[in-house]
């Protein structure tokens, strides 16, 4: 009798076992519940373009009074929470407002064990390690399309920026061979400049126009350097974002050593609105516009 009772133990342990395991029944995989789009809190600026390109707007932003300095565009529409800063944001607020999904950029803010003990989370790269953060962009807004049930909405942004990035080409093709410097002023003697590896080089590789820097970069494709390495740039259009920095770039200005930089003697620095540099397709197509506008100025 004692077998016999062991023996149904045992078989109600593997039927347990088999009930939980979809590798031993080789059954199809549950269908995974599509997070609710409206209820979605994106913490870095990456995924909140990704949401915009969708056409769906985050329920709530990480850090929206420097977004609006540092993004500009996409434009948040009015009702968006603020849910503090990127790095530290106030997570018992997010428990509050019940998210869907927790969006963030790998690497950067919480850790995902913090994030996903309020909601389900989705990290995405802006590079890794291939120089490539375009190609990135497009994969993880294909993911995100996957991920929210928006395939078609994915694949019809991608198909409107091919398209927009091959009419604006030839706007380029006659203003010459001269490079493009792009920076912003960080303080009175210190520059962000833009380079190698960054979304803007690979955007200004698809128009075909030549970036000034040519020297190292970080991982994100941009370097901190001294004011002064700025006069190596000969024979340059410059165009500098507005970083809502008004009083650092008169300081600048002022100074002999600005007056003396070959493109401001050669009246070919142009100041532009901002652009985010680590973002993705609606960032690139952003910057294609305020490239071209700021050229024209200096022609």
């Amino acid at each position: 009798m004692s077998r016999m009772n062991d023996f149904l133990l045992t078989r109600r342990r593997l039927l347990a076992a088999m009930a939980l395991s979809p590798l031993l029944l080789r059954l199809p995989a549950a269908q995974a519940a599509v997070p609710d789009a409206k209820r979605i809190i994106a913490l870095e600026w990456l995924p909140v373009e990704l949401m915009m390109a969708l056409g769906v707007t985050p329920m709530a932003v990480a850090d929206i009074p420097n977004y609006q300095i540092w993004v500009n565009e996409p434009k948040l529409p009015e009702g968006v929470v603020d849910v503090g800063l990127r790095t530290e944001p106030n997570l018992e607020l997010m428990a509050q407002l019940k998210p869907s999904l927790i969006l963030y950029s790998a690497g950067y803010g919480p850790s995902p064990e913090k994030i996903t003990r309020i909601a389900p989370g989705l990290g995405f790269n802006f590079n890794d390690g291939s120089g490539k953060p375009l190609d990135i962009a497009r994969k993880s807004l294909i993911q995100l399309g996957d991920t929210l049930g928006m395939q078609a909405a994915a694949s019809n942004h991608l198909a409107e920026f091919d398209a927009f990035i091959a009419s604006m080409k030839p706007r380029f093709a006659a203003r010459g061979s001269r490079p493009v410097l792009l920076m912003s002023f960080l303080d009175n003697r210190h520059a962000l400049v833009v380079g190698k590896h960054s979304l803007f080089e690979q955007v200004m590789d698809l128009l075909g126009v030549t970036n000034a820097w040519q020297e190292q970069t970080n991982f994100w494709g941009t370097a901190v350097v001294g004011i002064e390495r700025l006069a190596a740039i000969k024979d340059a259009d410059v165009l500098c974002f507005d970083h809502k920095n008004e009083a650092i770039a008169r300081q600048v200005a002022a100074t002999p050593l600005w007056k003396a930089m070959p493109f401001i003697r050669q009246n070919r620095f142009q100041q532009v609105p901002a652009v985010w540099l680590y973002g993705t397709t609606m960032s690139a197509m952003h910057f294609a516009r305020v490239l071209d506008d700021g050229l024209r100025n200096l022609a």
